[in-house]
């Protein structure tokens, strides 16, 4: 991917972002496609991430021995019950890495 392109995508999401979320804008949304785009971040997580958990070189990961679907499994768990950010990402990163070794 060129810089170009990156830079471009990078301006078209932040435009996107801005005028629709900045409380300041004077563009006004209705309430139901303002409640939307709160589900957009973790619906491009999971369609960015799902298949790097579940795929391998365009096949089906076996589930019982795949590190990253139980470390995805994992990282779910430490994040219900751990509310810092930081110390959640450190902590499910170091539990991937011991799934990772032994599975």
């Amino acid at each position: 991917m060129s810089w170009t392109l990156i830079f471009i995508l990078a301006g078209i999401v932040f435009f996107n972002r801005y005028v629709f979320l900045e409380p300041r804008m004077p563009v006004k949304l209705p309430n139901v496609l303002n409640e939307s785009l709160n589900y957009s971040a973790p619906c491009l997580l999971i369609a960015i991430c799902g298949p790097i958990i579940l795929m391998e070189q365009g096949e089906l990961r076996e589930l019982s021995n795949n590190p990253y679907l139980w470390g995805a499994l994992l990282t779910t768990v430490f994040a219900f019950f751990i509310r810092n950010i930081v110390v959640c990402v450190i902590v499910s990163l170091m539990g991937f890495y011991i799934l990772s070794i032994y599975l």
